[in-house]
């Protein structure tokens, strides 16, 4: 199911996937990190001041997203040697994976896919169970910032206080 925008809705299975995340051929997605929520944060490219600012914001981030165990993954279209490149210039630990051949696949599984043959810069938080809880396309321009991941992991973590009691 997807919004108008084309994006994947909260609601929805994921699409799982598994993708390179680093030249030696280590591949990840979400169906290996069962279990905790996932950010799923596409973007357009590498070395593109949004992007390198969206990415730096949230590997400073993380320690907010680690109180929630969320696992962040940034997924673009550029290859792992970019990848690799940019996590180094940038700070960035968490993993970005390469979503390079066939070319922006899993982007347009999750409605993130662009005319221009980009991902889009698009946010998706997925729960324990691999089910979309939220999710948000920006403009190109425009860094989406945290606050929206954030709350919708404070939501999944009332939800899970509600469940346990």
């Amino acid at each position: 199911m997807t919004d108008s925008d084309g994006l994947i809705r909260p609601g929805s299975l994921a699409p799982d996937f598994s993708l390179p995340a680093t030249p030696d051929g280590r591949r990840t997605g979400p169906g290996q990190l069962r279990g905790r929520p996932v950010v799923l944060a596409f973007y357009p490219a590498d070395w593109t001041p949004v992007c390198g600012d969206q990415m730096a914001l949230y590997q400073a981030a993380m320690p907010e997203f680690d109180r929630y165990d969320a696992a962040v993954l940034g997924i673009s279209v550029d290859s792992l040697w970019s990848h690799r490149a940019f996590a180094e210039a940038k700070g960035i630990r968490f993993p970005l994976l390469a979503d390079f051949e066939p070319k922006g696949e899993v982007s347009r599984r999750y409605g993130a896919y662009t005319a221009q043959g980009q991902s889009a810069r698009a946010l998706v938080v997925l729960d324990r169970d691999q089910t979309v809880a939220w999710s948000h396309l920006s403009p190109p321009e425009v860094n989406p910032g945290a606050d929206g991941i954030l709350d919708a992991l404070e939501q999944l973590g009332a939800q899970r206080r509600v469940v346990i009691r």
